[in-house]
This record gives C-alpha cells, structure tokens and sequence, in this order.
C-alpha cells in the first residue's frame, strides 16, 4: 500500500511500479528521471509529489494514476507522451518555467481537468484562460476536458491545432477555427460527443 524509496536511487525505470496498489509512494529528493510507464496503472495513488530533483518524466509515466493532484517541480523539463494519460481525478495541472518539452497526449484523457496553468517565465509554453499552447500562440495543443464552456473560439494566431488537441471534450458544442490554420493534427476531435458545429 506504501512505497519508500531510499535516497540512493537516482534512476526510476520503465514500469518500475506499473499495476501497483501503492495508496503513496515517497518520491526521495534523488532520484532525476522517472522512466516509461512507471506508475502507469496505480489506481489507488492519490497524490504524487514529484521532488524538485526530478528533470525527466517518461512516456506513460504516471497514466491511469488516481491522484487528484500533480505537483510538477521546477526541475522537469521534459513531460512525455502520455505522461498523465487518464488521470481522471486530476483537476488542474501547472506547468513550471523549466518545461521545454510536453508529449502527444500529455493530458488527454483526464476528464476532470478544468486548467492548465504555465509560469510566465516558461520560454515554450503559454496558457489563456487554462488552455494549453506553444508560446507564441500559434499551436493550441490541449484544451481541458472539463473547462465549463459550450463553445470556444480558437485565437487568430493559431496555425497549428495539435493531436488530440480537443478529444474527450464532451462538453463542447461549438468549434470556431479561424483562416489562419493550416494544419489540424491526429484525433484532434475524436469524441467531441455533443460537438454540433465546426
């Protein structure tokens, strides 16, 4: 039900934990990367405390986790794809100025999800009103799936809407895409259920 991992671990692997029925899991201030898949499934997991040692956090990383809430560290620069893939207790995400990189599918699939937050400081990414894009606004690339809204306008500036940029947004009923894009990626509507016009 516990997991205390010593101060000497530096290196997490992938699927280290994965399918665990860990409740906490005591993340030491050592360890730097957390690999593919490693808590990927622990469902009883409701809180993760990434230690501000942690740079790397890999594919899968934590999905199907049950945590309510995710505190990434000013350390990660790297989130991977799918990293919080179906966390569906996970109500907000802040993404620190260190981030340089977030995956495919980051946050898809968190149904609870009303806000993702970046720091101003951050030199890749921006968010407006809990919407996650690149930072000079020219690719959204994810809105979250349980932002209370029927409609949503995508700013003017967008060329690129990402993978799965929209998918599971049940709520959504109306899309306003503007003439600046160019490019709409893979799945970026899949399931939009109550979606009625684009």
């Amino acid at each position: 039900q516990s997991i205390d991992i010593p101060n000497s671990v530096t290196y997490i692997g992938d699927g280290a934990f994965c399918g665990c029925g860990a409740q906490s899991i005591d993340i030491p201030n050592s360890v730097t990367h957390i690999g593919n898949e490693a808590f990927n499934g622990c469902l009883a997991l409701q809180s993760i405390d990434i230690p501000n040692s942690v740079t790397y956090i890999g594919d899968g990383a934590f999905c199907e986790c049950g945590a309510q809430s995710i505190d990434i560290p000013n350390s990660v620069t790297h989130i991977g794809n799918e990293a919080f893939l179906w966390c569906s207790a996970l109500q907000s995400i802040d993404i620190p100025d260190s981030v340089t990189y977030i995956g495919d599918g980051a946050f898809c699939g968190c149904s609870a999800l009303q806000s993702i937050e970046v720091a101003e400081g951050n030199q890749y990414f921006a968010s407006i009103d809990g919407v996650l894009f690149n930072k000079d606004l020219t690719q959204i690339i994810r809105y979250p799936e349980a932002k209370n809204s029927k409609q949503y306008i995508i700013p003017n500036s967008v060329t690129h809407i990402g993978d799965s940029a929209f998918s599971y947004c049940e709520a959504l009923q109306s899309i306003d895409i503007p003439n600046s894009v160019t490019h709409i990626g893979d799945y970026a509507f899949y399931w939009c259920k109550a979606l009625q016009s684009i």
